[in-house]
This record gives structure tokens, C-alpha cells and sequence, in this order.
């Protein structure tokens, strides 16, 4: 139960992620110096800390919908599956968001 409303909260707030995307896109369609003005906003910790959160999000959230999608084939419903699939999707969240974390912060990537 607690996966499922945690699947739906990181739907929400990936939805409100989307608002910096289009402002980055907007920011790209309005010139070098909308771009430039963007690009210091975005490199300021506090949105760094909220592009780590929406990665680990999107890392929660993708393993968790293809645990949905194997349950709408009618697989894994049983009680020890399902278990079973949460702690998968928890293991995979941890590690995904560790490799993506690293490459988006640390290995000479920008968010």
C-alpha cells in the first residue's frame, strides 16, 4: 500500500517537474540571455537538490509502473510476489538513482 500512494505522490511531482523543463525550453527559445539568466537559476543548490529528487523519482517511478504493468498482465498478484516486486522495486530505486545521481552530479554531467 505504502509503494502505491509513494507511485502516485512521485506521478504528482514529476507532473510539477515538468514546469522547469518548459522553462528551460522557453528560456532556449528566448535567447542567449533568457538562457544565460535560466542557467544561474538552475545550477543554484536548491534546484539541484530538486533535479536530484525528480531523478530518484524517476527512477521510483519507472520501476514501480512496470511492476503495475507485469500486475495488469495478471502476473505477480500473489501476496509473497508482490512483496517480493516492492523489494525489488526498492533495490532497483536505491541503485538506479546511485548510478544516475552520479553520472548527472559527479561525473562532469549537468542536470
Amino acid at each position: 500500500m505504502t509503494l502505491s500512494i509513494l507511485h502516485r505522490a512521485t506521478g504528482v511531482f514529476l507532473s510539477l517537474g515538468l514546469v522547469l523543463l518548459v522553462a528551460w525550453l522557453a528560456s532556449l527559445a528566448a535567447g542567449e540571455q533568457a538562457h544565460a539568466s535560466f542557467t544561474a537559476f538552475a545550477t543554484s543548490w536548491p534546484v539541484q537538490v530538486l533535479v536530484g529528487l525528480m531523478l530518484i523519482s524517476f527512477c521510483y517511478h519507472l520501476a514501480n509502473g512496470v511492476r503495475h504493468l507485469v500486475w495488469d498482465l495478471g502476473r505477480g498478484l500473489e501476496r509473497h510476489q508482490a512483496r517480493a516486486s516492492g523489494r525489488a522495486v526498492v533495490v532497483f530505486t536505491v541503485l538506479a538513482s546511485a548510478v544516475v545521481l552520479y553520472l548527472a552530479f559527479f561525473h562532469g554531467g549537468r542536470p
